[in-house]
């Protein structure tokens, strides 16, 4: 079964409009909470992909379909899988819930793409030592 990364945290009001309804931007921003996570899960950071092994991770293509409003104060969960690997591409998917009675509400489902590239942007093979648990978190 794929790994599965769960982050839980709490609505900021900075992170609202005036009704009290989450600005969809901000989604992406809980993303990145969740893809870190979910690396560090799996015995790295990505600081460390980074700074050690000039492997950088951009964000090529993000896709989201909100389906329900977050709101100020709601406790959230943002749940992250890895849903595609290739020696330079990584794929993620997340869904974004909040606990009710009745069982947890998908308030948006999203996947973001992202290249290995260096620091001078070059596009380079995912070093294995990285390349090795994400396989596994597929498996």
């Amino acid at each position: 079964m794929p790994h599965t990364s769960s982050t839980t945290f709490r609505v900021r009001y900075a992170e609202t409009d005036q009704m009290g309804v989450v600005y969809h931007a901000n989604y992406f921003v809980w993303f990145e909470m969740g893809r870190v996570e979910f690396l560090r899960q799996l015995g790295f950071e990505y600081k460390q992909m980074e700074v050690v092994d000039d492997c950088h991770l951009p964000v090529v293509e993000a896709t989201c379909r909100y389906k329900s409003p977050a709101r100020y104060d709601e406790l959230l969960t943002v749940e992250t899988r890895l849903s595609a690997l290739r020696s330079t591409v990584v794929r993620f998917a997340y869904r974004l819930l909040r606990p009710t009675e009745e069982g947890p509400q998908l308030l948006a489902e999203a996947e973001t793409t992202h290249v290995a590239v260096n620091g001078k942007m070059e596009t380079r093979p995912l070093p294995e030592k990285y390349a090795a648990p994400l396989r596994s978190a597929l498996a």
